[in-house]
């Protein structure tokens, strides 16, 4: 059994992605790890970070992003694709470039690889989400945030990234696999281990730029630019007592990351929300009350919401 890891980036230095802890968390696991490196602005480093890695596996694409994909993020599941395109393992570990894998899940993600190679109904496998904010002492566990996605495929030339680069689908054609006619759900496999998800931990004003690359590349640059000329240059986060704190370990790849923080004192830790910004969906009282259904009467599991996936039961049986 072969696994291979796969990922894209770009600017992802310049905007404080974790990128290279994230390929050195799962690559004691993979056989190669393949990234499309997107060309960037002249004062980002990923390239060059990524190299210094210096493992033999680690196999770069560069590649150039064309902005007429810039509508609705398809353009990071191009980019995707081209690092997927080219993986040759068994399974294809997808990690974003802000998010990790801690040390302990590597020997439980290997063996539930190795058990269920054979099994040909189990597409991929779905991971829980640990979702950090602000800093890496709290994190996310209300309504809205999803709480599963799949992060590891078969290697399937009909399996493709899917939307926004958010997950995968099954597709009929290849003609144009951005549409979603034509596309099914994946059939997977529980895995028991965490994605930490480190998106929403940066300094704040470099949060804001972030943001305002994302949704360039959901919006295109003009109306993204007019909507981020009009906000603060810094994130507002707001009170972060309104969220549990994180009492566990971080992945040892982690640990100069976690030295490195030195925004704490722009960060609110207590008091009321600014009422002068658009408040953030886990401080609206739809999202409040649904978080607290979950957590009182539904076991902790979500209510409603979209799952892209068919969740195999009793899959060890079949």
């Amino acid at each position: 059994m072969t696994i291979s890891g796969f990922s894209f980036i770009r600017n992802g230095i310049k905007l404080y992605y974790p990128v290279v802890e994230s390929i050195r968390s799962i690559l004691p696991i993979c056989d190669e790890f393949v990234v499309a490196v997107g060309a960037g602005d002249d004062d980002d480093t990923t390239r060059e970070k990524i190299a210094s890695i210096d493992d033999p596996k680690i196999k770069i694409i560069d590649t150039v992003w064309d902005s007429k994909y810039f509508v609705k993020g398809i353009i990071n599941a191009i980019q995707t694709d081209v690092a997927k395109g080219a993986c040759t393992g068994d399974w294809l570990f997808y990690l974003q470039a802000d998010e990790v894998i801690h040390e302990k899940y590597l020997a439980v993600i290997q063996h539930r690889c190795e058990e269920l190679l054979s099994n040909e109904n189990v597409e991929g496998f779905l991971f829980k989400y640990r979702h950090f904010w602000g800093d890496y002492w709290h994190y996310h566990d209300c309504h809205g945030w999803y709480p599963y996605e799949i992060r590891i495929i078969r290697n399937r030339s009909y399996i493709h990234s899917w939307q926004s680069a958010q997950s995968f689908r099954r597709f009929d054609y290849y003609d144009n696999p951005r549409q979603k006619n034509g596309t099914h759900k994946l059939k997977v496999a529980r895995m028991n281990a965490e994605i930490y998800h480190y998106g929403w931990v940066r300094p704040p004003s470099i949060m804001q730029q972030k943001k305002r690359a994302l949704h360039s590349v959901h919006w295109g640059f003009k109306r993204a630019q007019e909507h981020y000329d009009q906000l603060s240059h810094e994130f507002d986060y707001g009170p972060l007592n309104r969220l549990p704190v994180f009492t566990g370990t971080h992945p040892k790849v982690m640990e100069e990351r976690l030295k490195e923080i030195d925004w704490q004192d722009r960060l609110q830790f207590s008091g009321k929300p600014n009422p002068r910004r658009e408040k953030h969906k886990h401080e609206r009282l739809k999202y409040r009350f649904l978080t607290f259904l979950e957590k009182t009467i539904h076991a902790g599991q979500p209510i409603g919401g979209f799952n892209n996936y068919i969740l195999l039961k009793n899959v060890q049986d079949l």
